[in-house]
């Protein structure tokens, strides 16, 4: 019988001599040394043995030793002797395994003989060395492979190597597969015992594990499989359990590539011996784990996570059953576990809990704990980790789209999700985001979601149900539900049973039953109809109302959440905008009340930077609004340009420009558009016909030729009798005019110019226009004249004297002007101010148009001369590229005398003289407009006859500011007359307007308007939003366009951070969020001119905070800290009164100034700087509120301090304590010294009184019933001498404390104590002659004390 062979750690150590009897190497053959002659010989020899004789021939001595001599030299042998060599030794024990199974046969018939005893111990010697040599030759070839890869990648450029002639991944992936098989024959019949030979075990579990740390090997399927069924054989049949689960979690915290493979090992042993004890194992070994060892290991703790997630997709019911275990490490502070324990409660509640089979107890107990697990992803929702809490938001969302979300539990869902909304966290807005959108799409409700249908049809069931009731109860229908058996358990979620039973009433009826009231719906009023579908029995209509009560709170939940979606597309995260646009989406599909109006807030994202952000609203906006018919898309665009404002007018016009440039608005839809217009469309209204037009100039503005086809339908209907039904027709019209081409307009002009004209005319001076539509339809119609007259100001000009004769010619024209001058008001009438009112619009309006068409008219001259220039130069050149002398030399010349610069010369001051002329004029006599400026100046000086006519003062101003946009010395003559306006006009609408001029005015005599910048300022101070809004608005344009130097009134700026205005506040945090951005951030300088002014206003403390905070958060460079916390330091010995250094003025400037400096950003510089800055700030250490600051300054260095930087912040630390702890003795014992002195000199004042009463008469101290105090007899004497000194005279002073003046020489002299008391008046006592004043003092002091 041959030596029993045992497992060596490694392959080199079976050469080692063994004593124990055990089979070694006793002859190792070098195969290195062999020729491959040779090598190829000898390996047929080991083969042919291996196959001629019995499978146990591998025991013998020879072949043993020539098999191991191979394995060593394994690297070393051909492709062919490597093939005959694997697949000898895998033959061999791929035919040992079935006769292992027909020894067992035998061995049963045979127990005690001895040559089966021998047998078996020849097939478990073959067994052993079979396996031990195919699992060293996988080994050696992958490692093998791991070299030579290595050595590729180095490699530069080399020849090819000779393709083998063998491959090794079916050997590979044959050997593992003959091993696992190994593993499943009868072991302990070969190894005697129950379970295998340990030794055995833990070769092939080594070896398995190690290669699984081969990413390359894992990628094969049947290699992989092969590995993972031979780790659950070996953990699960072999009870090799505690080394397995060891192995498995090394791996996993190592490796991240094995996890997936680790749950199939484990899912797999589960599933083929239907034992989970390996998978329990690991969840108890991870469940025993510390919390505070994943926090430290990341990678492993996403590992586990990982491991967990998948494990309890595969083996759900069995985690269900040890969750338990794992419920803990949710109080870890790795939000890794948390997240992946909230995704395994989602796996188990999806698929842990989909048999109804069993009795009612367990039943009962399951949903009891799938109601638990719920709880807790509910409680997760506020987890204190953004992370968790968006991948808690991910798991519900799963849950919604596996329908495993209740009813019952659907609307807290909701509410949770709808507040994440507002999350800090963008990662968890996104989720919140998409969690609503899974419930929207997966929504058990129905197809439509309008609060008032779900009213309407609850109402109306509650009747019905109201009549089957016999009894009908007090309580709420839920209440009764709850009651109603195991229709709901006691958390308010209904069980499977019973929502099968409303998911019967609803999926079939819902559709119709939310639609049910609509045809009985008008105007918003329902109508009572007692015609009710029957949806069955008492506690069906009962499940149904139930229902449909958790629909309209899920419809009313959603709708809620519109506001703050409104704010998210106002959001810098561009996920967050994208998702809500979705979301959004989503809701107007679901008709969802408020989703159409808050898709309208979409519009203005189109301007958004953010290409992702642009293209997000274009795609929801092509399939809201164009994605349909085209008459539909023709009338949802009419009704956006009905409904909205001009803001989002302008962005219409930007997208509808963009898609008429990428052909997505078809020429179908124009057609369509057309037919609304052109009423084509039976019920068209007047106001769908302009919507249309207005679409129709948006698209014309990218393509000119949408307006040429239809100008005649423009004139006939845009100034026909509909204009009289929708008067803004006509405003619409005009604006299509002036998009129409050159072309166009000059095929117009030769058609129906003259019409035109006159149409145009018509409208400016007629009165057939409201007023509140003329002034913006005579505001386009003199545009689309200056845009389409090809002397415009020839027509101007009859426009401007048309309407001065319907002012001054309807008689009292004389008064008129006098009435203006001497400032009464007694001639105007109503009809004469509007006409008034409407002339000064005209001529202001046609003045700026002229400047306008000035400047256009420069363009024009500059554009031609600009290619005139180029022509000719192209033409000098001949065509072999030499330029002609005598053109070289003309041009030499023009340049050296500046020719070509006079002409321009000579362009800039012809465009200036024409700019003067409109107001000035260029001679003694004024021009048309001219003639107004005067009357206009002192027509809005006259403030009585402004305030009486609002009208007319608002129509008089605009006027005044755009004669002063032109003409620069009008600007000068009424610029004091237009800040007063601004300032003192009772109308919000007047001041508004000014403060937008006041933009306009800086732009264009920015050296006018410099000395006037703190008025400019003071318009942030206003009472009126509007005004504030605009004065924001207007200075945030010019200081951030470099149009303004930030000045010392920035303040006024900061201080509408805290508008009680949400959207000036809004807008003032842009402007410095804007402003940081420039240059090497201005705030950083601002910021201390900000703080002073700051601690004098009159601001509230938290107000005062939040400004400084804003602001202290935009800077982010260090270095400005660092600067900052020595410019904040010094401000401390600059608010010092010496006089009184603890007024309630300095100590609110000092706890300001601490409170700026709790908000820096300490650096090590920044805290040393600190440091030194102690002198500056020692007297202020005396105030409690100061030196809380400091101790927050100090928590936070503490943190990020290096350990050097920390001593010293504890010394630092000690110091301030110390300093403030005697500065409060010192103010203890200054206050309780300064009462001592009080008392004192009230003391002596009184004994000196007492002197002074002895010298009057005994009558009178006898009726006055005077005591004298037993205790003064001490400074009787005192008081007796200064009773001797000269008469005292009393004198008021404006000082706060009294002193007596110097005796006469040997006289004692008494001084009271000093007394700060704020307000009082100082007396000084001097020396007097008269014996009578000092009696009369006496007296008088005398009857005070009394």
């Amino acid at each position: 019988m041959a030596p029993s062979f045992i497992f060596p750690p490694n392959l080199q150590a079976l050469e080692n001599e063994s004593d124990d009897g055990l089979l070694f190497v006793q002859n190792s053959i070098e195969i290195s040394s062999l020729r491959s002659s040779e090598l190829e010989e000898f390996v047929k020899s080991v083969a042919f043995d291996l196959s001629d004789k019995e499978l146990f021939c591998v025991e013998e001595q020879d072949v043993f030793d020539r098999v191991y001599s191979l394995i060593k030299g394994f690297s070393n042998l051909t492709p062919s002797c490597k093939l005959n060599l694997v697949e000898s030794l895998r033959s061999n024990l791929s035919v040992l395994l079935p006769n292992v199974d027909s020894l067992s046969r035998v061995s049963q018939d045979h127990v005690d003989d001895v040559p089966i005893l021998d047998r078996v111990a020849s097939h478990r010697n073959a067994f052993k060395i079979y396996t031990f040599f195919l699992l060293n030759i996988v080994v050696i070839q992958e490692s093998n492979i791991g070299v030579n890869n290595n050595s590729k990648t180095t490699m530069s450029s080399r020849k090819k190597q000779p393709v083998h002639t063998w491959s090794w991944e079916p050997q590979r992936g044959r050997i593992l597969n003959l091993i696992a098989n190994s593993l499943e024959i009868n072991l302990p019949l070969l190894f005697g015992s129950s379970d295998p030979d340990e030794n055995y075990l833990s070769f092939i579990v080594k070896n398995v594990f190690s290669m699984f740390e081969n990413a390359a090997l894992l990628k094969d399927s049947e290699a992989k499989d092969a590995l993972c069924r031979i780790i659950g054989t070996c953990a699960t049949k072999y009870h090799y359990m505690a080394q397995s689960c060891a192995s498995i979690l090394h791996l996993m915290h190592k490796h991240d590539f094995v996890v997936t493979h680790m749950a199939d090992a484990v899912a797999g042993a589960e599933k083929k011996y239907a034992d989970g004890s390996l998978a329990s194992s690991l969840i108890r070994e991870i469940g025993r784990t510390n919390p505070k060892d994943y926090v430290k290991d990341t990678v492993g703790a996403e590992n586990i996570g990982r491991f967990l997630v998948e494990l309890a997709d595969r083996l759900p019911k069995l985690i269900s059953t040890n969750i338990g275990l794992l419920v803990p490490h949710f109080g870890g502070e790795s939000y890794k576990i948390r997240n992946a324990l909230a995704s395994v409660l989602g796996k188990l509640v999806m698929k842990g809990f989909r048999d109804v089979e069993g009795e009612v107890s367990s039943k009962s107990i399951r949903l009891r704990t799938k109601q638990a697990m719920l709880e807790i992803l509910l409680e997760r929702c506020r987890d204190v980790s953004a992370y968790t809490r968006s991948r808690v938001l991910q798991v519900w969302g799963e849950l919604c789209e596996e329908h495993a979300v209740s009813i019952g539990l659907w609307n807290e869902v909701a509410a949770v999700a709808a507040g994440r909304l507002e999350d800090k966290s963008a990662i968890v807005r996104k989720s919140a985001l998409n969690l609503l959108i899974m419930m929207l799409q997966h929504n058990p409700f129905g197809p439509q979601l309008r609060i008032a249908s779900f009213e309407a049809t609850l109402e109306q069931y509650k009747k019905k149900l109201n009549e089957l009731q016999p009894n009908p109860a007090s309580e709420s229908v839920l209440d009764g539900l709850t009651s109603d058996g195991d229709t709901c358990n006691g958390d308010g979620e209904v069980d499977s049973g019973n929502e099968e039973e409303v998911g019967k009433v609803t999926q079939g009826q819902q559709d119709s039953l939310t639609d049910s009231c609509l045809p009985h719906m008008e105007g918003g009023i329902v109508q009572n109809d007692s015609s009710v579908p029957d949806v069955g029995n008492l506690e069906q209509t009962r499940a149904l109302v139930a229902s449909l009560e958790a629909g309209l709170r899920f419809s009313k939940c959603v709708s809620a959440t519109m506001p703050t979606l409104i704010q998210l597309m106002a959001s810098s995260s561009a996920t967050d905008v994208e998702n809500t646009i979705l979301l959004l989406m989503r809701c107007k599909q679901f008709q969802v009340d408020g989703s159409e109006a808050c898709l309208r807030k979409m519009l203005p994202l189109v301007f958004s930077q953010d290409k992702s952000t642009y293209e997000a609203v274009e795609n929801a906006f092509v399939t809201i609004y164009i994605s349909k018919n085209s008459m539909e898309a023709a009338k949802n665009l009419l009704n956006l340009a009905i409904d909205s404002n001009i803001g989002d007018l302008a962005a219409l016009e930007f997208i509808v420009g963009a898609l008429v440039s990428k052909g997505d608005i078809s020429t179908s839809m124009i057609s369509a558009l057309w037919d609304f217009f052109c009423f084509n469309v039976s019920g068209t209204t007047a106001e769908q016909s302009r919507g249309a037009l207005s679409v129709l100039c948006m698209a014309a503005k990218s393509s000119h030729g949408i307006l040429v086809s239809h100008l005649q339908d423009i004139i006939d209907i845009g100034f026909g009798r509909w204009a009289k039904v929708e008067p803004l027709l006509a405003r619409t019209a005009c604006i299509a005019l002036q998009r129409l081409s050159e072309a166009d307009r000059k095929k117009l002009l030769s058609s129906n110019g003259t019409r035109i004209f006159g149409i145009l005319e018509s409208l400016i001076t007629s009165f057939w226009l409201p007023d509140n539509i003329w002034y913006a339809a005579a505001d386009k119609a003199i545009g689309a004249i200056y845009a389409i007259h090809p002397t415009p100001e020839t027509l101007a000009s009859d426009l401007v004297k048309k309407s001065l004769s319907s002012v001054f010619d309807c008689g009292g024209g004389d008064e008129l002007q006098k009435d203006i001058e001497d400032g009464c008001s007694s001639v105007l009438l109503t009809v004469q101010v509007t006409k008034l009112s409407r002339y000064l619009f005209i001529v202001s309006h046609v003045a700026m148009n002229q400047l306008m068409y000035i400047e256009s008219c420069v363009r024009r001259i500059q554009k031609q001369k600009a290619k005139k220039d180029k022509t000719d130069a192209e033409s000098q050149h001949v065509p072999n590229g030499m330029a002609p002398a005598d053109a070289v030399k003309e041009n030499g010349i023009n340049a050296e005398l500046g020719l070509a610069a006079s002409e321009d010369a000579i362009l800039d001051l012809l465009s200036e003289r024409t700019e003067k002329e409109i107001i000035s004029g260029g001679s003694a006599e004024k021009n048309l407009i001219g003639h107004c400026a005067p009357f206009l100046s002192k027509l809005c000086r006259n403030f009585n006859l402004m305030q009486k006519y609002p009208e007319l003062q608002a129509s008089g101003m605009l006027a005044l500011c755009r004669f002063m946009i032109i003409d620069a010395n009008f600007c000068e003559a009424n610029l004091q007359l237009l800040f007063t306006v601004v300032e003192n006009a009772p109308s919000e609408t007047v001041r508004s307007n000014c403060t937008i001029v006041l933009g306009d005015l800086a732009v264009r005599f920015p050296n006018l308007l410099e000395p006037w910048t703190e008025n400019m300022y003071a318009r942030l101070r206003d009472s009126s939003v509007s005004v504030r809004k605009n004065a924001v608005l207007v200075l945030s344009h010019l200081i951030l366009n470099d149009m303004m130097k930030v000045k010392g009134y920035i303040n006024e700026m900061a201080m509408r951070l805290e508008d009680e205005d949400e959207r000036i506040s809004n807008l003032a945090k842009l402007f410095f969020h804007e402003l940081s951005k420039k240059g090497s951030n201005p705030i950083y300088n601002l910021l201390p001119d900000i703080l002073g002014k700051l601690c004098n206003q009159n601001l509230k403390r938290e107000s005062f905070c939040n400004i400084m905070q804003f602001l202290i958060g935009s800077i982010k460079k260090d270095k400005q800290m660092e600067a900052l916390v020595e410019k904040l330091c010094n401000r401390f010995s600059g608010v010092t009164d010496y006089e009184d250094p603890s007024s309630a003025a300095d100590v609110r400037q000092w706890e300001y100034v601490s409170y700026c400096l709790s908000q820096l950003a300490f650096t090590e510089k920044g805290m040393k700087k600190l440091m030194e800055s102690f002198k500056t700030y020692e007297h202020a250490l005396s105030e409690d509120s100061v030196m809380d600051y400091f101790k927050n300054i100090i928590n936070k260095s503490k943190k990020f301090a290096k350990p050097e930087l920390k001593s010293c912040i504890e010394e630092f630390e000690e110091k301030l304590n110390k300093f403030h702890v005697e500065r409060k003795e010192q103010e203890v014992t200054a206050r309780n010294a300064e009462v001592h002195q009080q008392k004192v000199g009230s003391l002596e004042s009184l004994m000196g009184h007492g002197s002074s009463v002895e010298e009057c008469e005994e009558a009178d101290t006898v009726e006055d019933g005077e005591v004298i105090d037993p205790s003064l007899k001490g400074v009787t004497q005192s008081l007796n001498d200064v009773s001797k000194s000269k008469p005292l005279k009393v004198e008021d002073h404006s000082d706060v404390s009294s002193e007596v003046l110097e005796s006469e020489q040997g006289e004692n002299e008494i001084q009271s104590a000093k007394v700060h008391l704020r307000g009082a008046s100082k007396s000084r006592v001097k020396k007097t002659n008269t014996k009578d004043q000092k009696r009369d003092t006496a007296m008088s002091t005398r009857r005070n004390l009394r």
